[in-house]
């Protein structure tokens, strides 16, 4: 009985300790590959989080299993929502349907639990064999090319799509001003982009033929594998350290002096600031804003969509705090409620931006359009839903 009752004073006062923290869910990947898929090949998931390297064509690397699949778990809180594709490393090997063309984002929102998700690749974009994509089909209006245009400032060389406005040839004397854009192979074909067009071509169209916005030539600066380094204005020593960048210069350099001179000579371009602008989403939204700010003497209509204002522990907030003076700059600025669901870009983020803005001088509702727009995500739709609303500002209607 004294060993009994001993016992039972030791268990009932033994301590529990602190009550365990819940575990964050964890998705598994499971991708079967097509036959032909060399067996030392990387395959990879890439899309809309950073996790995923934000669209950088590789992100979560996924490890080969003694069956020929490819799996991966990753941690992601519940409501996390997740837009992606399989790739070998690269844009030029993401997967295609059967017959060659191009595939939807695959989706995902994750739940309070863990989850499998099983994939299937039809095939690769370099398999053989595959058709050729053709850009005719998918671009709306007049739109010229420049193929494999050289920097002095950059190592790589990179396409650049040109869209004119609807009367370009009938008004030979007429000369326009100029929106140019990042990530240019997402805004106009469907068989460049990685993630979805914008429809940039369908809707500048319809806005300058219907008298909504000044007609206008639209650039479309087609990004590379250094996309981090040139969309950043600065190396992230925190967690995104491992991406680079800090190369934003040398790209606004190639912009400037390279790029524009080359549109100015073979287009009929209005050549002044107030004239040329400059638009892109999230870390394209960054960079233009730091070009705005650095070559106000050349761009002066600004497109920041989503910006990635968390880039260097918000080192573009302090440098339009630290500004001596400020562009004669007009501004368009937004962000949806739901991006950091599947991104790093805050709404939270977004307003501290406007309000430095605003700090040094601009105006809401004059020179600055500062927008939040309920439900949407960090993707190219929801960037394509709302351009319509950034070409009226950016360039309306004389």
């Amino acid at each position: 009985m004294l060993w009994l009752t001993v016992c039972l004073w030791v268990c009932g006062n033994t301590p529990t300790g602190p009550a365990l923290a819940p575990q964050t869910p964890r998705v598994t990947f499971e991708v079967t590959v097509p036959s032909g898929t060399p067996a030392d090949a990387e395959v990879w998931l890439s899309g809309n989080h950073a996790a995923l390297g934000q669209w950088n064509g590789t992100g979560l690397k996924l490890t080969r299993t003694p069956e020929g699949r490819y799996t991966a778990s990753l941690p992601l809180p519940a409501g996390t929502a997740l837009e992606y594709k399989v790739t070998r490393g690269s844009w030029g090997t993401v997967e295609k349907d059967a017959a060659g063309q191009e595939l939807p984002n695959r989706t995902l929102r994750t739940g309070s639990r863990s989850e499998r998700v099983s994939l299937s690749v039809a095939r690769w974009a370099d398999q053989p064999g595959a058709p050729p994509a053709s850009a005719s089909a998918s671009v709306t209006g007049t739109v010229r090319y420049l193929r494999g245009v050289t920097s002095r400032h950059l190592p790589r060389t990179r396409d650049i799509i040109v869209w004119l406005p609807p009367d370009y040839d009938a008004n030979p004397k007429r000369r326009y001003p100029v929106l140019y854009m990042h990530d240019g192979q997402n805004l106009m074909d469907a068989s460049t982009s990685f993630s979805g067009e914008w429809h940039v071509d369908e809707t500048a169209q319809q806005l300058v033929r219907s008298g909504q916005v000044e007609p206008l030539i639209i650039v479309g600066v087609y990004n590379t594998e250094d996309r981090f380094a040139e969309y950043t204005q600065a190396r992230d020593t925190g967690e995104y350290a491992h991406l680079g960048g800090g190369n934003a210069d040398a790209y606004g350099r190639f912009l400037v002096e390279e790029l524009k001179p080359l549109i100015d000579k073979s287009f009929r371009t209005r050549t002044d600031a107030k004239s040329t602008g400059l638009a892109g989403s999230s870390l394209g939204g960054l960079v233009t804003m730091h070009l705005g700010l650095t070559r106000s003497d050349t761009f002066q209509r600004l497109g920041v969509m989503s910006p990635s204002v968390f880039w260097a522990n918000r080192d573009i907030v302090t440098r339009v705090k630290g500004l001596r003076k400020k562009p004669s700059s007009r501004i368009w600025v937004d962000i949806g409620t739901e991006e950091s669901k599947g991104s790093q870009e805050t709404v939270e983020d977004a307003r501290l931006l406007r309000d430095a803005l605003v700090a040094r001088g601009w105006k809401p509702g004059k020179d600055l359009q500062y927008v939040e727009v309920p439900g949407a995500f960090h993707t190219e739709s929801a960037w394509a839903e709302r351009f319509d609303d950034l070409l009226r500002y950016l360039y309306p209607a004389p």
